[in-house]
């Protein structure tokens, strides 16, 4: 089975992930089954988002649950910690008159062991070991109506999209067997599954999304840069290559399950390097909300492990804590210049380069390139190049040198 060419308006779209629960202060233990927000509270960030250059809100679980979202109890109903079903048409169509899409997230491998039809629709098993969490059974034929009926429930009231939960752990012919009949009456809606590990471009192809989570781009970003070792960036830059021949990737440097980038960096002095890769390289890149203030969090394997790299935030963008507003800023400049250069979403990257903390490459399209140069220690590097888009580097004729520790993007050199 061939993959599936994503929709066209995919090229420039450019995502902010929330995970609404923790963003508006639910309680993720279930005791409290009612908020004081709700997901019409997510609008006064709309313009907060636009102004960041980002045109998509991808939402985490909105579904009623039994804690932290990840355990459904109905596919059908907003969790009533986030409101009503009144309450996201709103954010629906707050978002259309700003031209955001949305993005919703489907668990669509387990669901609560409390669901009212876990017996009927469940293997018996639990998912990794969660005894709270039913395994749903993907051989059946009401399994896949009904993942049908919800994906299609949720795009005719205005969603554009669907992350697909835990897909790496559903068998790749269930979703080829879910998603005619989805996009039979939404064409248009782009599908994405969360896989870790594997062969991304084999998954991709049999199961019919059109793309899936760049998780080992997003691992050597952060390694490579943390452990002074651009090598890793740059073998998975290679590999990312080919994975554009199928299909283009999810890219990301953090969301809801892992560690924030600043807390793996140790500092702020690396994270506009590890930007610069998101924005420069092929993908459909996500910025994890926070990230682009410089939060901090620190993942941990324990309960409530989690509730550091999803916190709450105010209820307005004025009332944020004023030192994250230089990453926001460097955001909005690279973000930016990714909009100018819509041809970013599938360019390949040419190694020009490479030492242990010098690294230059070509962003390369059908007919445009450019020239990114990145220093994450004590030695400088030289580029040829035409112009200066972004960073910081001496010319001198058409070289220029960026100082230890800098980075610049730059045109090609003419001629």
């Amino acid at each position: 089975m061939a993959a599936h060419r994503e929709p066209e308006w995919v090229e420039h779209a450019l995502w902010w992930h929330v995970y609404p629960l923790g963003f508006l202060g639910a309680d993720t233990t279930g005791a409290v089954r009612s908020g004081s927000r709700t997901l019409r509270d997510l609008i006064p960030w709309l313009d907060y988002v636009q102004a960041l250059g980002l045109n998509g809100i991808a939402l985490g679980p909105i579904f009623e649950s039994a804690t932290h979202g990840y355990d459904t109890r109905d596919y059908f109903r907003i969790d009533s910690r986030l409101g009503s079903e009144e309450d996201f048409a709103a954010l629906v169509a707050a978002c259309r008159e700003r031209g955001l899409r949305i993005q919703l997230d489907g668990v669509f491998n387990h669901i609560a062991a409390d669901h009212p039809d876990a017996g009927g629709l469940t293997t018996g098993s639990s998912f990794e070991g969660h005894d709270r969490l039913a395994e749903l059974d993907h051989s059946s034929p009401d399994v896949v109506r009904l993942v049908q009926d919800v994906m299609v429930h949720w795009l005719a009231r205005g969603a554009d999209s669907w992350r697909l939960d835990a897909a790496y752990a559903v068998p790749p012919a269930f979703w080829s067997q879910v998603l005619p009949a989805v996009r039979e009456q939404h064409p248009d809606a782009y599908v994405m599954g969360e896989v870790i590990h594997g062969d991304y471009p084999a998954i991709v192809s049999s199961s019919g999304m059109d793309s899936v989570t760049q998780y080992e781009l997003w691992k050597a970003i952060w390694s490579g840069l943390r452990d002074q070792n651009l090598f890793e960036l740059a073998h998975a830059l290679q590999r990312h290559n080919t994975f554009l021949d199928t299909f283009v990737p999810w890219t990301f440097t953090g969301n809801h399950d892992v560690t924030r980038l600043a807390t793996q960096l140790d500092g702020d002095a690396l994270l506009p390097h590890a930007l610069v890769v998101l924005m420069t390289v092929g993908g459909t890149p996500a910025i994890y909300y926070g990230d682009e203030q410089a939060f901090r969090g620190l993942k941990e394997e324990r309960e409530g492990g989690d509730d550091a790299i999803r916190p709450q935030f105010p209820s307005a963008p004025g009332e944020l804590a004023a030192e994250g507003e230089w990453m926001y800023r460097l955001h909005q400049e690279l973000i930016g210049l990714r909009r100018r250069h819509p041809w970013l979403h599938r360019a390949r990257v040419e190694q020009l380069s490479l030492a242990n903390t010098t690294f230059a490459y070509r962003a390369v399209g059908e007919n445009e390139s450019l020239i990114v140069a990145l220093s994450i220690g004590d030695d400088p590097i030289t580029v040829s190049g035409g112009e200066l888009l972004c960073g910081n580097a001496a010319q001198r004729g058409d070289q220029f040198e960026v100082a230890p520790g800098n980075w610049a993007v730059l045109t090609p050199p003419a001629g």
